[in-house]
């Protein structure tokens, strides 16, 4: 396999004015564009969404579709808690207005607010661990993993916060890339659903609703949770390999 990873980098002057349909419509479809293809294209979170769009805008560029924990029905599993992330929003404006981008921090306590309780508990299990041990080098390396993301661009921000959490927009048919609604029954392409059963950042219920509605898709539930799935310990086996096989075993 050669796999090639898309790195948006932290947006700059130019970027803090981007949307969904900027990064979509302009940087995902040249990168499809520019390599070597069609591809199997891979997202994570919400990178499935926005590899959802891609895939229905330039099909002839992709070969099959992997969306790994990506949700689509952001009400299926609470209602009222994705409504109550879309609520925070206003809070967030002069944030937003002053930095054009909506910090780390600021997304990490967000998700943090989802299951507050499960960071006291995983920080009060590595005390437990050996400080010299690979386990406890694990656990370490995965934390600098987890919070070297990048910031949101302001009006990404707004199109997730609102959009997706606040007015479930994917899942209603409203969610518009270049003005075009995201439908995936349109899509005609193999497609991979990897659904964590322990998922707490994307409830296997918000990410099951795209199985319903993507057509011909292989759903693969795996056992471990949503950062777990991609790079825990039990990644080779929750994942990767039942995505490798798949891959291996599409029509040429």
């Amino acid at each position: 396999m050669r796999p090639l990873l898309l790195d948006w980098g932290e947006p700059g002057p130019l970027e803090r004015g981007f949307g969904l349909t900027d990064y979509v419509a302009g940087r995902l479809e040249r990168a499809l564009a520019a390599v070597p293809g069609p591809v199997v294209l891979v997202g994570y979170c919400m990178g499935g969404l926005l590899a959802l769009a891609a895939a229905q805008r330039r099909p002839d560029r992709v070969r099959a579709l992997a969306l790994l924990a990506t949700p689509w029905d952001f009400w299926a599993a609470d209602a009222a808690q994705a409504q109550a992330v879309g609520a925070l929003l206003p809070a967030l404006e002069p944030m937003l207005a002053a930095l054009g981008a909506l910090p780390v921090d600021a997304i990490q306590a967000i998700f943090a607010g989802l299951d507050p309780f499960s960071i006291a508990a995983k920080y009060r299990g590595f005390a437990r661990v050996d400080p010299a041990s690979g386990r406890a080098r694990r656990f370490v390396a995965l934390e600098d993993w987890l919070n070297d993301g990048v910031a949101l661009a302001a009006p990404v921000a707004r199109e997730c916060l609102a959009g997706w959490y606040g007015g479930n927009a994917p899942a209603r048919g409203e969610w518009r890339i270049a003005g075009e609604a995201v439908v995936p029954a349109r899509l005609r392409l193999p497609s991979f659903l990897a659904v964590p059963a322990r998922d707490r950042i994307v409830p296997p219920a918000a990410a099951l609703a795209l199985a319903g509605v993507l057509p011909g898709a292989l759903v693969h539930h795996a056992a471990a949770g949503h950062i777990g799935m991609v790079a825990g310990s039990t990644a080779e086996a929750a994942l990767w390999r039942p995505l490798l096989e798949w891959v291996l075993g599409l029509p040429p």
